[in-house]
């Protein structure tokens, strides 16, 4: 019996049960959480190289304040690019399937961390070197912007009909333990060795361990099957022609667009202050050192790995709007609190802040999004529609938070309240587009 008639595929691309076998299961959750832990392990490590590493390097003739502004807008360049990224492998996911998608951004992705790793500083090179670190951080862009929907769709694709909600969660896992290994290795990096040694070549076994993570990646997926959602569309040959046409033709699919974009504007400010900023911050302007906090955000990216299930759990429950509404609001509530312990200026009080509000707060709403947004599309465009929300938001949602948190900061001498209202006020815009979103109810019944 194929992989197709052993699977019973309704009209919105979800499994009934009985399904496909626990190890063709099995095996799509592994092929999405392990590809995606190896992507954003990738995408991170620029991230924290960037707020510790990269200004020091690749901008050495500026202020420590420019330096840490020019570093933070090459992370952000990679924001503008997965757009264009997701609306490419958006189209191929439609057209051809998932899986040969998934393999070809891994590739790319695993292609431009190992250049960054064997890059040319400043010193060596001059000003190429920070043009060929953006080039690079383009195409990582570019890559990633094929990536989440896709792991998304592995696993909600493959998932039985009432457990949306757990495997739509597991992808998400992958972008914390993600951050925990980039973290991590930084951390075990900078403290075993001196700082002259970890600038000058400690920095890139970093990036050159992600040429095995990303060839274990890329095994894994390319030995599992296409989802049966998309082998079900091509056997009733119902492949769109132009996604993106197809996308913006439907009077729902425009709405839930728009709300989509709106909605992650508090996700995605959210991750970038506690870890991305937060690491600078508390490294430059609360005098912390580099090794405890990088442990701090590693703990955070542990918890939030381990409690995302939870939340997943609870989107079965309840419905992920509603899960994802709570977590947004909560993060908007805590958001002043958090600054306040961080601005006492104890490494202790950080840790507690950071595991807080960005291991459980941000577990909770980040378990439940890709399930969220899968139900704003059908199977014909789902691909292409998920790439769209999550890679354009994160031009405006993610990759200029940093900037625009440092220089609130910075324009109110030292004073984090001002950048504390921008995230708060994301927050709010999040959940009343949330609140509005048409969630469909075939993903969860």
């Amino acid at each position: 019996m194929s992989l197709l008639e052993s699977a019973s595929v309704r009209a919105d691309g979800v499994r009934e049960e009985p399904g496909l076998s626990v190890t063709d299961t099995r095996a799509a959750i592994a092929a999405s959480l392990i590809g995606t832990t190896v992507e954003w392990y990738d995408f991170f490590l620029y991230s924290t190289a960037a707020g510790i590493v990269f200004g020091k390097l690749f901008f050495p003739h500026t202020s420590s304040f420019v330096g840490t502004m020019l570093s933070f807008a090459t992370f952000a360049v990679g924001f503008v690019m997965r757009p264009v990224g997701g609306l490419v492998f958006g189209h191929i996911g439609d057209r051809i399937g998932r899986k040969r998608t998934l393999a070809l951004t891994m590739a790319l992705m695993g292609v431009s961390t190992a250049l960054m790793g064997v890059l040319p500083t400043a010193s060596a090179i001059g000003i190429a070197a920070p043009i060929l670190l953006l080039l690079l951080r383009i195409l990582q862009g570019f890559a990633l912007g094929g990536e989440w929907a896709g792991a998304v769709l592995l696993a909600v694709e493959y998932s039985p009909r009432r457990k949306v909600g757990i495997f739509g969660s597991y992808p998400q896992v992958g972008l914390a333990l993600g951050l925990a290994l980039g973290t991590g290795v930084f951390a075990l990096l900078r403290s075993t060795l001196s700082e002259a040694a970890f600038l000058g070549y400690g920095w890139r076994i970093a990036f050159g361990a992600s040429v095995v993570l990303v060839a274990i990646g890329l095994i894994v997926r390319l030995r599992i099957d296409e989802t049966p959602a998309f082998r079900e569309i091509d056997r009733l040959n119902r492949i769109s022609k132009v996604p993106v046409v197809e996308l913006f033709r439907n009077a729902r699919n425009r709405r839930n667009t728009f709300l989509g974009l709106l909605s992650r504007w508090g996700e995605g400010a959210a991750f970038n202050t506690w870890g991305v900023f937060a690491i600078s911050f508390a490294t430059g302007h609360l005098g912390l050192r580099q090794v405890p906090v990088l442990v701090s955000v590693t703990i955070a990216a542990v918890v939030m790995a381990a409690l995302i299930p939870l939340s997943g759990l609870l989107s079965d429950r309840f419905g992920p709007r509603r899960v994802y509404m709570v977590g947004i609001a909560a993060f908007g509530l805590l958001v002043y609190p958090v600054f306040a312990l961080f601005e006492a200026k104890n490494i202790v009080l950080f840790a507690v802040g950071i595991v807080a509000v960005f291991g459980i707060v941000h577990a909770l709403f980040y378990g439940a999004q890709g399930t969220l947004y899968a139900g704003l599309y059908p199977p014909q465009v789902r691909y292409t529609g998920l790439s769209f929300v999550y890679q354009f938001s994160g031009i405006y949602a993610s990759g200029v938070t940093p900037m625009i948190v440092t220089a609130l900061i910075a324009a109110t001498p030292g004073s984090p309240w001002l950048a504390c209202g921008y995230l708060a006020a994301t927050a709010v815009v999040s959940v009343v587009a949330t609140w509005f979103i048409d969630e469909d109810d075939r993903l969860t019944a």
